[in-house]
């Protein structure tokens, strides 16, 4: 079971406390795999593997920009943040997923099949997406006939954190986001190839619908990508109700020992008597 919320635009001081919040929760088993949607104001982040360097604005043009800048524990260099693009933070249990060979799922194959939620939802509005060998995220422009490295363009980026099997942080899915803003960065500290958005690949006479709705549909790609069944919680107040209805009625494990009284109504005189 995947359940998501789709919580409107979230500053990332609120979403980063909410990320911890639901892992602890998710950790204890009192929620499902939770996917968390939303949007941010302008934000630049910073993961384990970045390089200050790839910040190309000075901290005063950042300032005067209003742009927060966050050093975080996920994977990846710089990314940013910002209105019009659609983030997602899967905190789900990777012991609780499987990979196509039935085995434990580990953090790539997580990123991958993330990837793949991605490429999926792109290709539901029309455009093709896929992926480029050594580079993680989501491209656009692969199949395209021009030649060079510029027609590679990333849409899609993503860099997680896994603790205890649970995962954190998630992905940045770039639908009208302003791209001017990414001049503020060497995005992912790639320098070579420029990123896009969805409503620029868009085929022509093809509009988009609210991100709302975009939200609604990524999460199905999800469900769908990782075989789950996936359901909306209209809130977070709801998902915390639920966490608490399990704290005060945790289910009860099956006995070790049939009893008695159960035996005889069966009549079953294989199942053994207690001693």
């Amino acid at each position: 079971m995947i359940e998501y919320l789709y919580l409107g635009r979230v500053t990332y001081d609120d979403a980063l406390k909410l990320q911890s919040e639901v892992a602890a929760l998710r950790l204890a088993g009192l929620i499902d795999n939770t996917l968390l949607l939303l949007e941010h104001p302008p934000v630049l982040t910073l993961g384990r593997n970045a390089s200050r360097a790839n910040v190309l604005a000075s901290d005063d043009l950042l300032a005067s920009r209003a742009v927060s800048l966050y050093e975080i524990n996920r994977g990846g260099d710089v990314t940013y943040h910002g209105p019009g693009q659609l983030v997602g933070y899967p905190i789900f249990d990777l012991r609780s997923l499987k990979n196509s060979n039935g085995g434990r799922l580990g953090p790539v194959d997580f990123v991958r099949m993330m990837e793949e939620a991605l490429i999926r939802l792109c290709g539901v509005y029309g455009v093709r997406a896929g992926r480029i060998v050594g580079l993680t995220g989501v491209w656009c422009g692969l199949h395209d006939y021009q030649p060079g490295p510029a027609r590679e363009r990333k849409i899609g980026a993503i860099g997680i954190h896994v603790s205890r099997g649970i995962t954190s942080h998630g992905f940045a899915f770039n639908i009208t986001t302003d791209l001017r803003d990414f001049q503020l960065i060497n995005p992912c500290g790639i320098t070579d190839k420029p990123v896009t958005s969805l409503n620029l690949e868009l085929p022509q006479g093809m509009t988009l619908p609210p991100l709302e709705n975009m939200a609604h549909q990524a999460a199905s790609q999800f469900g769908h990508v990782f075989a789950q069944q996936v359901l909306a919680v209209e809130s977070l107040d709801a998902l915390r109700s639920q966490a608490q209805a399990k704290r005060n009625f945790p289910a009860n494990d099956t006995p070790l020992q049939i009893p008695d009284e159960l035996r005889q109504l069966h009549g079953d005189s294989d199942y053994p008597s207690r001693a």
